[in-house]
């Protein structure tokens, strides 16, 4: 097919041998880590109702279209590459940390990777790092686990493996990947949609417990005050700066694992710099759709995720919680 989705005519991404983008120079202004002192904070939806060629396949030029829509408008630029240039800038190495614990069903989607990885070799980054915790996570979900050699490199934290020294904030004490503290110098984060059997719902900031190696320890009363407190490791907290929440299949029950009766096309991305507020704005779509499926309130379950406002509060700081400071901007 022959197609032109943007600045440059489209070039397919192989995770074998990479893909050869169009360069830009000049000088770039990378968006600061997020700061709460902002004020309000913005969510971007974007949604695409057609985007489905078939129940199991995405119309990737739609995809790409809606990937420029919502970055342009979360940055508030005319052109995508622009936005893309907030997020970083040539030389430095930026890392992708998907989410894959769920296989193919509810993971990350490649396509949606494939479009991102494309526009920033657009924007003249040449080095990219698709990560997660486990190669054996990455390659059920579908990537193609690449060490070494190209522009995009693709593993889980087993290659390279934790610092040796623990990092600790709060409740938690962890080791953290080496991948994020040697590897990349930004990270854009790409959680899922989803539901959570544990902490309520599973997107921004829980996406991080796959940057330490005991996540399984801060599960406990709902995730509070663990999730936020993981989110203050300096690390982390440092090097993560976009939020692009894969919302083309999501999931309102039976997660994290992948539950396909659960499952639902909602066709869309969120984008934010304010992790809070993105699992603000996403927590309410599930609910919403839990109402809609005749399903309790996550409250109701005793799993309502009240990790989301203690990351808004005063010793956190990592966002805003209050739905009357967040705005929603569908696109």
């Amino acid at each position: 097919m022959t197609r032109d989705s943007g600045p440059n005519r489209r070039n397919f991404l192989r995770f074998a041998g990479g893909l050869i983008a169009g360069a830009s120079s000049g000088i770039l202004t990378r968006a600061a880590p997020y700061s709460a002192a902002a004020g309000r904070s913005k969510v971007v939806l974007g949604r695409d109702p057609q985007l489905r060629t078939s129940a199991s396949s995405l119309d990737t030029d739609r995809l790409l279209k809606l990937l420029d829509r919502v970055m342009q408008a979360t940055f508030d630029r005319d052109n995508p590459l622009e936005a893309w240039r907030q997020v970083a800038r040539p030389g430095e190495t930026v890392g992708l940390k998907v989410n894959c614990l769920a296989g193919k069903g509810i993971s990350t989607n490649v396509p949606l990777v494939e479009a991102l990885c494309e526009r920033l070799q657009q924007a003249g980054i040449r080095d990219i790092v698709i990560w997660d915790r486990l190669n054996s996570d990455l390659e059920r979900a579908r990537f193609r686990v690449k060490e070494s050699g190209g522009p995009i490199r693709c593993f889980g934290n087993d290659t390279l493996g934790y610092e040796s020294e623990l990092s600790a904030y709060g409740s938690v004490g962890s080791l953290v990947s080496k991948t994020l503290t040697q590897v990349c110098d930004t990270v854009i984060s790409l959680p899922v949609l989803k539901d959570h059997g544990i902490t309520g719902v599973t997107m921004a900031l829980k996406n991080v417990f796959g940057a330490i190696h005991n996540p399984n320890k801060y599960h406990l009363d709902v995730g509070n005050p663990y999730i936020p407190d993981v989110n203050m490791l300096p690390p982390i907290r440092a090097k993560f700066r976009l939020h692009i929440c894969d919302a083309l299949t999501a999931q309102y029950e039976g997660g994290p694992s992948f539950m396909p009766q659960w499952t639902w096309p909602f066709n869309g991305l969120l984008v934010a710099r304010d992790p809070v507020a993105l699992d603000y704005t996403g927590w309410q779509i599930i609910e919403r759709k839990r109402a809609e499926k005749g399903m309790k309130p996550l409250k109701e379950m005793k799993r309502e995720p009240a990790y989301i406002a203690t990351a808004a509060d005063a010793n956190h700081r990592l966002g805003t919680s209050d739905p009357q400071k967040i705005d929603v901007m569908e696109v």
